[in-house]
């Protein structure tokens, strides 16, 4: 087993890699009092078995999966079902899904009684190298992103690399996006990992390194007011991009994906990325309007008024923070 410990201002907590490690999951995780299990229909049945044997009292709320779950209404419903099982201070949260299952769970978890704890168990490649660490929860607000949320650390996180076996292919190449762009911004090795021929006989490794990677941001940035900006390359175009193209045609991914794309200056480190993503079998540019997509970028949270701080990478491993006007933006798109 692989362990880390993510050190932040308010807990303290383990981040457990290992194969079938959420067969263990109550005896790793030890609950004190009661359990509350959220997790989405797009989670295998089998996984949400293996959880619910272990803690039968638990009840397991299962929302509609999807980034169109991930609202107030969904939010509203997961804290009432909470409320109805009477759930006290002293019990815990536990999600079993991707990134909008950790979210809603989270800033469920966040916000009854103030605050209660929660652990996250990801079952997605995006969720295990990006969002499964930092304590990020939000819902999406009038087709902005993340936009109502809370920071609200979990108290455990287990990975099991098992549980992608039952991803699509291009599912999982949709979460190995978020692993090039932290190799772009941190980490050359990791970059490189994708442009050898054996990348996927390293999953374990790529995910491993990301998690180390996101341990040390937070760890040095919990709230995202200098370093942890960084994580953000490709989420300025991207996030638009989500919300111009709706939910049924590019994931969050490919999305991140075309967006470091269109905001990368340096013409050697992009054609190397192209290849990346193409070999992926991921979209590398689209179609979009300029004005709509600069529209939708002026109420990014990353967005004050007039201008906006996009991450830039002039060299691999190395990513800065720069600020643009609306108009900078609007003219990248027309390169």
């Amino acid at each position: 087993m692989r362990k880390l410990t993510v050190h932040t201002k308010n807990r303290d907590y383990d981040v457990l890699q290992e194969k079938g490690i959420l067969k263990r999951a109550k005896e790793l995780i030890r609950p004190e009092g009661s359990v509350y299990l959220v997790s989405d229909d797009g989670v295998p049945a089998k996984w949400q078995q293996c959880l619910q044997e272990q803690f039968p009292d638990a009840p397991m709320y299962v929302f509609p999966h999807g980034e169109q779950a991930k609202n107030l209404s969904t939010w509203q419903k997961i804290l009432e079902d909470m409320l109805a099982h009477n759930l006290s201070r002293k019990d815990m949260v536990i999600a079993l899904g991707g990134g909008v299952a950790g979210d809603m769970a989270g800033f469920a978890a966040a916000s009854y009684m103030r605050g209660i704890a929660y652990v996250n168990i990801p079952t997605t490649s995006l969720s295990q190298i990006d969002s499964s660490i930092g304590g990020k929860t939000a819902v999406d607000l009038a087709g902005a992103k993340n936009c109502v949320g809370a920071f609200w650390q979990p108290s455990m996180v287990l990975v099991d690399p098992d549980v992608l076996k039952t991803l699509s292919s291009r599912q999982f190449h949709n979460g190995l996006v978020e692993a090039v762009k932290e190799g772009l911004t941190f980490d050359p090795e990791l970059f490189a990992m994708f442009e050898k021929d054996d990348y996927m006989e390293h999953v374990d490794d790529i995910i491993w390194k990301c998690l180390n990677i996101k341990k040390n941001v937070v760890e040095h940035d919990e709230r995202e007011s200098g370093e942890r900006k960084l994580l953000n390359f490709g989420h300025t175009y991207g996030h638009a991009y989500e919300t111009y193209y709706g939910l049924n045609t590019y994931l969050h991914g490919e999305c991140v994906g075309m967006g470091m794309m269109t905001i990368m200056n340096n013409p050697q480190i992009k054609e190397r990325l192209q290849k990346v993503l193409e070999r992926m079998g991921c979209p590398v540019h689209c179609d979009a309007d300029y004005d709509q997509i600069a529209h939708l970028i002026t109420h990014d949270k990353k967005a004050d008024h007039d201008h906006v701080t996009i991450v830039q990478v002039d060299e691999i491993g190395k990513g800065h923070l720069e600020e643009w006007t609306m108009e900078q933006i609007r003219k990248k798109m027309d390169v």
